[in-house]
């Protein structure tokens, strides 16, 4: 298979990985994953589930690969356009879980087939972790804004995206990114207070 140097953008990669190239594909992530992987793990406050996320935003790059055509230098901005499609879906899909658990509580007893609900020591054990509980506070905060207020909190200071690549990845303008981002930095330090840094 064809190779680029380290310098080339991901449009060059790009190329190759829409023509099969397995170790072109492999450099993509070894450039964006630990990114994405940030960015989700923000986003959910859960690394298991990051993880698992970090690996279906992959799977659907290398499924879409002949359909995708970046408009940029830079694939991030789409792969993270991947991933928050990822998190609706998810987003969906927790909140019918939870729909469903609360119908068969009202109901009484449990799903056929299913265990009793076990316990999680897990938030016991983070609440104790001083940053953790501030991640926390922060993505509460984060969680209370708009979803566009929201997303651009998210791409530019999460995952590190200047206010051109969020744009594209959210498919609007850059000055829209701009004014938005100006709201949620306000909003956020209400909320938070003076020790806001965003």
């Amino acid at each position: 298979m064809a190779t680029v140097g380290p310098a080339a953008g991901d449009d060059a990669l790009w190329q190759l990985v829409a023509d099969g190239d397995a170790e072109a594909f492999g450099e993509l992530f070894d450039r964006h994953a630990s990114a994405v992987y940030s960015y989700l793990s923000m986003r959910l406050g859960d690394w298991a589930a990051a993880e698992d996320l970090t690996s279906a935003v992959f799977l659907q790059a290398w499924r879409r690969r002949t359909d995708v055509v970046f408009e940029r230098a830079s694939a991030l901005p789409w792969l993270l356009g991947v991933a928050n499609g990822l998190l609706r879906n998810e987003a969906r899909a927790r909140r019918r879980r939870a729909e469903l658990m609360d119908r068969v509580a009202t109901v009484g007893g449990a799903l056929p087939g299913t265990p009793g609900v076990v316990a999680d020591h897990a938030d016991a054990v983070a609440a104790r972790i001083d940053g953790q509980r501030q991640a926390a506070a922060l993505r509460a905060a984060v969680d209370r804004l708009p979803r566009r207020e929201r997303e651009v909190i998210e791409l530019c200071v999460w995952a590190g995206l200047d206010q051109a690549a969020a744009a594209a990845a959210l498919g609007v303008r850059p000055g829209t990114v701009k004014s938005r981002l100006h709201r949620a930095r306000r909003s956020l330090a209400a909320d938070l207070g003076a020790e806001a840094s965003l």
